[in-house]
């Protein structure tokens, strides 16, 4: 078959693909191709008006086409007559830049060039709640501790099996599933890939979650923070740069403090430099900030960070190094666009190697607690607006990220924010009406 999606097609048994790409708002846009015609697609590229989803373009322009891209092509588990097949943007023979799979493809492409082989994993929280969106799923899921929980996680087994069963079909190497720690709320890992592959699995597993609740009967949200009090939805990401051809790591180095290489200590310094900026990307809505900033929950931890901290095998700072050649980012959350968050991580990391970026002072306390005595390590930030600000005032990461794609992304954001600020709200009305 290669990269013949015709021939896929045929031997097994797709009459439909969905040829989809993701807008800088993360929104999955596709259309329904059937499959007699889908090597008229791989060559010429299903059409969209850009306009009509979330880019920075006008009515005014050109059809943008979706070419799919074969490697990524996944049969539908729940429904094997279909195929969703991620694609690449282009418009009048050029690529569209701001498209968020064209900027990832265009770093990776430039971590290559200078000999670096990114790969890395995603750990994708989301709840499974009522079709209202208003509570949880599960009316028995109130333990004031629920990560773990055997009866909990068993409740929703067929749910978290059909979805993990899928998973194991496609050759992920799905090893855990777990009830994380806030009511109704669920983990599943998979294993670690290229960062391109990464993006699409992340991308086709959120589509995978939803599609399979729905079906079901609920509804699954990877929302940062969908219920008050309760833990947000985190995407933490783990971070390894291999040689060219892949097959050595180059962030092990067991002589050097935590197992991690000069080169490897020098892209989280690129992360820790870029921290407040990429924010904008890596939690990107409003309710992103009501994760990071919120108050202790009922189970007694956000999990989540509010300063730019690292640390050793500890959770309550931004970068923890769980072992030897690796480093996990908990700052994205459920909202992260999946190819603008691996994008980002290896833009500021490019940017932390070039420069041999220092990731500065090591922290082992536990910032929960403690973290009120750290001197110097900056804030997150406390809303999207001022994640906005930190993105556009980083010069050096909105060029490594293309100047294109950040001016769009900075716009549309921005109208974003506005639309938000200029909304009339209950609070409003609970604390001012009698002033």
């Amino acid at each position: 078959m290669g990269n013949d999606l015709a021939a896929f097609a045929k031997e097994k048994g797709v009459k439909y693909f969905m040829i989809s790409y993701t807008d800088l708002f993360g929104g999955q846009r596709a259309k329904l191709v059937p499959a007699q015609v889908i090597a008229d697609m791989q060559r010429d590229g299903a059409g969209f008006a850009g306009f009509a989803t979330w880019l920075d373009l006008t009515p005014a322009h050109p059809d943008m086409l979706a070419v799919p891209d074969p490697a990524s092509v996944i049969q539908l588990p729940w429904k094997p007559e279909v195929a969703w097949v991620a694609a690449n943007c282009i418009m009048d023979d050029k690529s569209v830049e701001q498209a968020p799979r064209n900027t990832l493809k265009r770093l990776i492409a430039e971590a290559a060039g200078d000999g670096m082989h990114i790969k890395t994993g995603v750990e994708a929280e989301f709840f499974l709640i009522s079709p209202d969106g208003k509570t949880i799923s599960d009316e028995y899921d109130t333990a004031s501790k629920p990560c773990y929980d055997q009866q909990a996680v068993m409740r929703r087994y067929d749910v978290i099996a059909e979805i993990c069963d899928h998973m194991l079909a496609l050759g992920w190497g799905a090893y855990q599933n777990d009830h994380e720690d806030a009511n109704g709320q669920f983990e599943m890992n998979w294993a670690f890939d290229d960062a391109l592959a990464t993006a699409d699995k992340h991308s086709f597993f959120k589509f995978m979650v939803k599609s399979v609740a729905e079906k079901h009967g609920l509804r699954a949200t990877f929302m940062p923070k969908p219920f008050q009090g309760l833990t947000g939805n985190g995407c933490h990401a783990h971070i390894s740069v291999w040689d060219k051809d892949g097959k050595t790591n180059v962030f092990a180095d067991n002589a050097m403090e935590l197992g991690l290489s000069a080169k490897g200590r020098n892209f989280l310094g690129g992360i820790m430099k870029h921290a407040s900026a990429l924010a904008a990307i890596t939690n990107p809505t409003v309710n992103s900030y009501k994760r990071i900033n919120a108050p202790r929950t009922i189970s007694g931890a956000t999990w989540a960070p509010n300063t730019v901290t690292w640390t050793g095998n500890n959770r309550t700072h931004m970068v923890r190094v769980p072992g030897p050649g690796r480093f996990e980012l908990r700052l994205p959350d459920g909202a992260a666009n999946p190819y603008l968050l691996q994008a980002v991580i290896i833009a500021a990391g490019l940017d932390g190697v070039r420069s041999k970026a220092d990731p500065g002072r090591r922290y082992d306390i536990d910032m929960y607690q403690f973290g009120h005595t750290v001197e110097g390590a900056p804030k997150l930030p406390l809303n999207l607006l001022d994640a906005l600000r930190e993105f556009d005032n980083d010069k050096s990461l909105k060029a490594a990220l293309g100047e294109e794609f950040s001016s769009a992304y900075l716009k549309l954001k921005q109208q974003e924010w506005n639309s938000y600020a200029s909304h009339f709200t209950q609070w409003e009305r609970d604390h001012t009406l009698d002033i």
